[in-house]
């Protein structure tokens, strides 16, 4: 089906002069010169991120409603505007490209002009008509792109680590500890540089797992404090100019209902504003779960290695064929595809770095980009955690006699004797062994260091790879 092009056009007027628009569309001329500047990526604003700005434009349009400071029949098409796109509608609308003009004033526009479009059409008005419903003068009214974005940003982090990030880590610790219980009575051989160690628990290992994920939850709720503080009000520089006096307190309360968290001012609205901070310490926390996601994602490909030539000592579930050429060869891809997420993350976090430090004066004109990679690193990091968990995790099954073939052919259960035949002599007997391919009980029953019963105590696999305490 061939597709219809729009041929007819509205002619709106900004400072810099006349342009014409797509008659159906409800982005404006700012939004327009916005895509014709940054052709950049074609990467478009995040979901969450434009539910964001749009949350805050709600708030602020009930508050100076209220106030008085824009006209209530105004105030009421701007809040259902918003409230339309917040239920879907017009995401078509939000085109500019990611990376575009400081501070995000390309972005903010785009969604001022939106709303107002929508509210004069709401008001049976004209799309364009800026004389009755303005971008600028009634839906950004008291605001500033320099109090808005930073305000943005984090209430995008905070309902995508609600939405997304928060339930699936909770579910990847419930499904650990499931399989943790399940494989509680298998030993296999630990392994310390890549080489023989004493006996664990395989279950251990993954209770292990469960326990860190919770640490990082923890770490991560920490961080986003600080993303509760907001700076709106600030306007353009901080200071609150042409904002109502009781505006800021209850704008912020506002939000605090619609996105049901517990907000406040800042107590320093030109901080919020000049200082990226918050965003900085979210993304180390985020940084630092990827870290340890590669961690475990490598393990996980480790153990499932082979199936005749490596580890096998678990078994990680089928999701698709692993080879164009190998026929019945299956790969770990979950386990691939969760380190290249978190490897993706890292690079976020070093970006965000980097813009954090790039602010002048009054204002981090970088914030576009902290946007982005901070919304995104939470959601990939959410979307890939369930993927792993659904898709991997759930489903692992033990191979339990190659996990005691292995426990049991350790070199490193010599650690057991050391208190009873000193740590030379366990040395003795183990490069004996290694040299020989005698085992660990017949090298010390030969050498009489030590009887039978005391030597079946000792290397009592279940005993040892018990957690002390």
């Amino acid at each position: 089906m061939t597709q219809q092009i729009d041929t007819e056009v509205r002619i709106e007027h900004d400072s810099m002069g006349d342009r014409q628009i797509p008659s159906s569309a409800y982005y404006g001329i700012q939004t327009l010169r916005a895509i014709e500047n940054f052709p950049i990526s074609g990467i478009k604003p995040l979901p969450t991120y434009v539910d964001a700005c749009i949350l805050i434009k709600k708030a602020t349009a009930i508050v100076n409603g209220e106030l008085g400071c824009i006209p209530q029949e105004i105030s009421n098409a701007i809040v259902q505007a918003a409230d339309e796109v917040l239920a879907g509608k017009l995401r078509d609308q939000f085109v500019v490209d990611v990376y575009q003009a400081g501070a995000g004033t390309s972005h903010h526009m785009n969604v001022n002009e939106v709303l107002a479009n929508r509210a004069l059409q709401i008001l049976g008005l004209k799309l364009g008509n800026y004389k009755q419903v303005s971008p600028n003068d009634h839906v950004n009214y008291g605001q500033s792109t320099n109090d808005v974005i930073p305000t943005a940003i984090r209430i995008g982090g905070l309902l995508a680590l609600s939405k997304t990030l928060h339930p699936a880590i909770e579910k990847a610790i419930a499904a650990l500890l499931e399989l943790a219980a399940q494989c509680q009575d298998i030993v296999r051989s630990g392994r310390t540089h890549m080489q023989d160690a004493v006996p664990v628990r395989l279950g251990e290992n993954f209770r292990a797992w469960s326990h860190i994920l919770t640490e990082h939850q923890n770490r991560i709720y920490t961080a986003s404090g600080d993303l509760m503080m907001l700076g709106l009000g600030g306007s353009a520089v901080g200071t609150g100019l042409n904002t109502h006096p009781q505006y800021r307190a209850r704008v912020v309360q506002i939000l605090s209902e619609l996105i049901n968290c517990p907000l406040e001012p800042a107590s320093h609205l030109m901080a919020a504003m000049q200082s990226m901070a918050p965003f900085v310490n979210v993304s180390g926390a985020l940084r630092n779960l990827a870290q340890d996601l590669v961690k475990i994602s490598h393990d996980l490909r480790l153990m499932d290695s082979g199936p005749k030539t490596g580890f096998k000592e678990i078994q990680l579930p089928p999701v698709q064929p692993g080879s164009s050429i190998m026929p019945g060869k299956y790969n770990p891809v979950m386990a691939e595809m969760t380190s290249m997420v978190c490897f993706q993350v890292m690079g976020y976090d070093s970006a965000i770095a980097l813009a954090a430090q790039a602010g002048q004066l009054e204002l981090n004109v970088m914030m576009p980009l902290i946007a982005y990679n901070l919304i995104h690193s939470i959601e990939i990091l959410g979307n890939t955690i369930i993927a792993l968990t659904e898709r991997c995790i759930k489903g692992i099954i033990a191979n339990k006699e190659r996990c005691l073939v292995y426990a049991e052919g350790s070199l490193a259960l010599v650690t057991a004797l050391n208190p009873h035949i000193g740590y030379l002599n366990a040395a003795a007997v183990a490069k004996e062994s290694l040299e020989t391919g005698k085992s660990l009980r017949q090298i010390v029953l030969e050498r009489g260091l030590m009887s039978e019963a005391e030597l079946a105590k000792v290397l009592n696999l279940e005993q040892m790879s018990r957690i002390v305490g």
